[in-house]
């Protein structure tokens, strides 16, 4: 396993270079929305819609650590009495009601509604567009509230719902429900698309108003829905104030930019939105399961970036896309890009990584697809959209009057409320979930800093941030990681006992022949150490009791028998101090035990010692712990003397 200083992530990717950097410093504050259960819901088999998709861009989000600047929420999912603010109550309740397994019984509403084909029955339905729609509108309601600059909610964006109909793999239009939150406190709001498909659904919703202006690039001429032409301008006060710009197949990045950023420049001087909802479906990306344009990932953000320039309160949405690997892509780098940084073109290594192969990289590119839209074709186009929108009226407005019913989502004192139980209910917690999810790193910070623990928790690799140099040298079982700073060991410190003296500071691994030679505090010269380790290295193989070797787990007991000495630590115990500081004597003493050993003589000692070895089996208290030469003896060691015969 690499050291902590290697830059090679469990992918084996050289990581010389940061995750991401800094390229604009305006300090936004960015409220990012997510549930984690958004990826368990699925459309039934072989559908093209994945929400799995948002849990690959969130894992590349986290991954990259682009979270660090974002705010993190788990938005309350949106009840019936808030989807029916534009829903009818008939069309929510049975959605509400309807599942696979009683799905017969309401074939009648299922005609009516238009779920069948395109909008299937799966399990979770409900709570899918709850979670949906409740991040959507609990954006708009904290941009409100001026608590954030920039909301993200990657899950909703389901613009094709209308107000009793499901459409499009859309049962509940969360960007029509957010819009209405937006229009409590904002004059006019500004709807952008740039879906492959046309937004059908908001643009109805609001045809006959002039508080939102709804500006959709699409495809269009056979090809679902089937609505979004030129002329479709809005009706009565609502006049011209519905901005459709057909596109034809095979459209890239260039030829989007020269039509993308005169509109839009051009809603901007003439309608003048206090607030902005972008859908930024992957549909419109190259290679997309059902789409038919040629965008790349740069050029499909580069739209985002361009609309977040205008520095106005932005609610920026997920939509379509059916290429999962690019969807995740895109979003990802289209949220680095919202809070300023520009992410690194190799993946980092995540949960899903098998899904980016075989280049693992994170740019979607544009093929070589044909493009049918003619420059003639979209400067038509062009000219006519901006005639259109100079006959606007400049600022519409409203009269003043009260800010109308209840807000979406958690009121100021509500989240209060939530911090201080967080807070009463950890109090011995360093930093909660909560917490965590919530702070914000400064971009201009000297050094990062982090709780590993916690990210790891929620899905962020080890190898994509900066774990801190810590060991633990309490665990005699710790291994350090690769993420860990190295500590150069043999082994694992011992555990020491009550009665225990004090350990010798001592690099080398530490024997019982070693100890022996260590007299008040001195040590021997690396010489003897030398000498001494060979010998202790052939005695133990040839010191075998009847079960094999000594384990070492034996050792570790927790009541071991009495304190017994081997045979050889016997003759070296009793040289003398002088004879002890000597290497050759240490040698010589030791090489004669083996001998002896070998030769099986038998000393006093010996005697002795085999006398009560056989005394103690007689008795039924064999020693496991110690080695077959060591044997219960009579001989005593006393503190700060030299061992003597009892």
């Amino acid at each position: 396993m690499p050291g902590s200083n290697s830059t090679t992530d469990p992918a084996g990717v050289q990581r010389s270079d940061p995750l991401y950097s800094v390229v604009n410093n305006d300090k936004k504050r960015v409220a990012y929305f997510y549930d984690s259960d958004i990826g368990n819901y699925a459309y039934v088999t072989g559908h093209p819609m994945k929400p799995h998709r948002i849990r690959l861009a969130h894992s590349l989000v986290m991954n990259y650590n682009v979270y660090k600047f974002l705010e993190i929420y788990r938005a309350k999912p949106a009840v019936m009495a808030e989807m029916t603010q534009f829903h009818t109550d008939e069309y929510i309740e049975f959605l509400q009601k309807v599942t696979p397994d009683n799905m017969d019984g309401f074939m009648r509403e299922q005609g009516k509604y238009n779920v069948g084909d395109d909008c299937p029955v799966f399990d979770g339905l409900f709570e899918f567009c709850g979670i949906s729609a409740g991040g959507s509108m609990e954006g708009a309601a904290r941009l409100n509230r001026e608590k954030c600059d920039i909301a993200i909610n990657w899950a909703g964006g389901l613009h094709h719902a209308k107000k009793s109909e499901a459409s499009g793999f859309c049962y509940v239009n969360d960007i029509v429900l957010a819009i209405l939150e937006l229009l409590r406190f904002k004059k006019r709001v500004l709807y952008i698309d740039i879906d492959v498909h046309h937004g059908d659904g908001v643009e109805e919703a609001f045809y006959t108003t002039d508080r939102v202006m709804t500006v959709s690039f699409h495809k269009y001429g056979e090809y679902f829905p089937g609505t979004g032409e030129l002329r479709d301008t809005g009706i009565g006060t609502g006049k011209n104030y519905a901005v459709n710009f057909p596109l034809r197949d095979g459209i890239d990045d260039n030829a989007y930019h020269t039509v993308f950023e005169p509109v839009i420049k051009a809603v901007m001087e003439y309608y003048q939105p206090e607030a902005v909802v972008l859908q930024c479906g992957g549909d419109s990306l190259s290679g997309d399961r059902l789409g038919c344009f040629n965008l790349s990932m740069r050029g499909h953000a580069n739209c985002v970036n361009y609309v977040r320039g205008f520095g106005l309160p932005t609610l920026v949405l997920g939509g379509g896309g059916y290429t999962m690997r690019n969807v995740a892509r895109t979003w990802a780098y289209e949220t680095g890009r919202l809070v300023g940084v520009e992410m690194h073109p190799v993946l980092p290594f995540n949960e899903y990584y098998d899904y980016y192969g075989p280049d693992y990289e994170l740019d979607v590119r544009s093929s070589n697809m044909e493009n049918a839209n003619s420059k003639e074709y979209l400067e038509k186009i062009k000219i006519s959209v901006i005639e259109n929108l100079k006959k606007t009226v400049p600022v519409p407005s409203v009269q003043m009057t009260d800010v109308p019913r209840q807000g979406f989502g958690m009121s100021d004192d509500q989240d209060d409320e939530l911090d201080d139980l967080d807070e009463d209910q950890n109090k011995d917690v360093r930093m909660t979930q909560r917490q965590w999810e919530k702070r914000v790193e400064r971009q201009d910070e000297f050094e990062e800093s982090d709780d590993d623990e916690m990210a790891k928790d929620n899905g962020v690799s080890r190898s994509a941030h900066r774990r801190l140099q810590i060991t633990d040298f309490r665990n005699p079982n710790a291994v350090d990681d690769a993420d860990i700073m190295q500590v150069d060991s043999a082994m694992g410190t011992p555990v020491m006992k009550a009665n225990d003296a004090p350990a010798v500071d001592n690099d080398d691994t530490m024997l019982d022949e070693t100890e022996e030679l260590l007299v008040d505090g001195e040590e021997e010269a690396p010489e003897a150490a030398t000498e001494v380790a060979a010998v202790s290295e052939a005695t133990e193989t040839t010191t075998v009791d009847n079960d094999g070797d000594v384990n070492m787990d034996d050792v570790a007991e927790p009541n071991p028998p009495e304190t017994t000495i081997k045979e050889e630590d016997v003759e070296v115990a009793s040289v003398s101090k002088k004879e002890r500081k000597s290497p050759a004597a240490v040698a010589e003493i030791a090489g004669e035990a083996v001998t002896e050993k070998k030769a099986g003589s038998a000393s006093p000692e010996g005697d002795v010692a085999k006398k009560d070895k056989e005394a103690v089996v007689d008795g039924d208290k064999t020693d496991k712990a110690a080695p077959a030469e060591a044997a219960p003896s009579e001989i005593e060691k006393k503190d700060g003397d030299e061992a003597t015969p009892a």
